[in-house]
């Protein structure tokens, strides 16, 4: 798993410019997935506005992270984590690290560092946005922008040093306790991978 920069080493803000760019491209073409989304879109795109400081972990107001719902690739299973730190499965995501480039691109790599599964395939349009208190810097708050990726067939998991379990279940019997904003996933996960399909 990579290593996070300390807070010590933080890059600067400006290693965050791309990223910010994509960011703001996407989420402001983005049509959202229901009316809380667009609400949290709204929110994320005025943060976003404050230029690229809002990608950075060190942001206190609040920052973007990355995401992704794990299908497999029938869509009969879900890959979910048991969070270490908060004891709830929920998707697989985190923060964004300046070697992003989009948005989809750190969604697609926190799934592969925290799954271990090689060969995994980001869908490039967000199914989600969702806001929520963390304790990061003090407390903060996370703009989540979450993302359907697939997984290939006869896919094997490795738990990271972040997760308790991972656990492959099906899209209608979700484990407890699940995370909030987790079980409002599947649905445009699952019509993400029709359209793949299709």
């Amino acid at each position: 798993m990579e290593q996070k920069p300390s807070r010590d080493s933080a890059p600067g803000v400006g290693a965050y410019a791309a990223l910010h760019a994509d960011a703001t491209a996407l989420l402001a073409g983005w049509t959202p997935t229901g009316a809380a989304a667009g609400r949290a879109r709204d929110r994320t795109l005025d943060l976003l506005a404050g230029g690229p400081a809002a990608l950075s972990r060190e942001h206190r107001a609040g920052h973007v992270t990355a995401s992704a719902l794990v299908l497999d690739a029938t869509g009969e299973r879900i890959l979910l984590c048991l969070h270490g730190k908060f004891h709830r499965w929920m998707q697989l995501g985190g923060h964004c690290e300046p070697g992003d480039r989009t948005l989809a691109g750190a969604a697609l790599r926190e799934a592969g560092e925290e799954s271990g599964i090689a060969g995994l395939v980001v869908d490039p349009v967000p199914i989600d946005v969702d806001i929520h208190p963390v304790a990061c810097q003090g407390g903060s708050l996370h703009h989540d922008v979450r993302f359907a990726v697939f997984a290939p067939a006869g896919a094997t998991e490795r738990v990271s040093d972040e997760s308790e379990a991972l656990g492959w279940f099906p899209p209608g019997r979700l484990p407890e306790p699940l995370a909030g904003g987790t079980a409002q996933l599947v649905a445009p996960a699952l019509a993400a991978l029709r359209r793949r399909a299709g």
